[in-house]
């Protein structure tokens, strides 16, 4: 019966400190939009670990965190306002994964996934990925429009 009890313990243990968890992570995200939409990129790349990845909406956007803090320092920000957000934790509790619905005035609906590693520093963002969802009655249109793009900007050899 002792036993059960600890297992019991352990486990309402372990439940709690993913709720902890997410809120915490959660709020490492909503820090993320509020110092993208201000500029401030000093705050918003401290979120990022030292060997963090961005994947933007371009394919040829797979950047590590001084090519993307240097893309960054060029603009005013951006405004993302978060919609929706789905947060999951391994085991361990040390990695997490979100999935979130951005709305953003120029662009409209967009995707941000990632992955986030707890840090002695707190939660910090290993990877960040944007995309642009595309509804499935849109999509044979628009990614032949990408082929066609594509075909024109790497023209295969003659």
């Amino acid at each position: 019966m002792k036993y059960i009890a600890i297992v019991i313990a352990l486990f309402l243990t372990n439940v709690a400190v993913s709720a902890d968890d997410k809120a915490d992570i959660s709020g490492v995200l909503d820090q993320l939009h509020a110092n993208a939409g201000s500029a401030s990129w000093d705050a918003y790349f401290a979120l990022y670990t030292d060997a963090a990845i961005f994947l933007g909406t371009d394919a040829g956007e797979r950047w590590d965190k001084p090519t993307f803090r240097s893309y960054a320092s060029q603009s005013n920000g951006w405004v993302y306002t978060m919609t929706e957000r789905n947060i999951d934790l391994t085991p361990d509790g040390d990695h997490a994964w979100f999935d979130e619905l951005l709305v953003n005035a120029k662009y409209g609906t967009s995707r941000g996934t990632g992955i986030l590693i707890r840090t002695n520093a707190g939660w910090k963002i290993a990877q960040y990925h944007l995309v642009f969802p595309i509804p499935n009655d849109l999509a044979a249109g628009i990614t032949q429009q990408i082929q066609t793009f594509e075909a024109r900007q790497n023209p295969e050899p003659k």
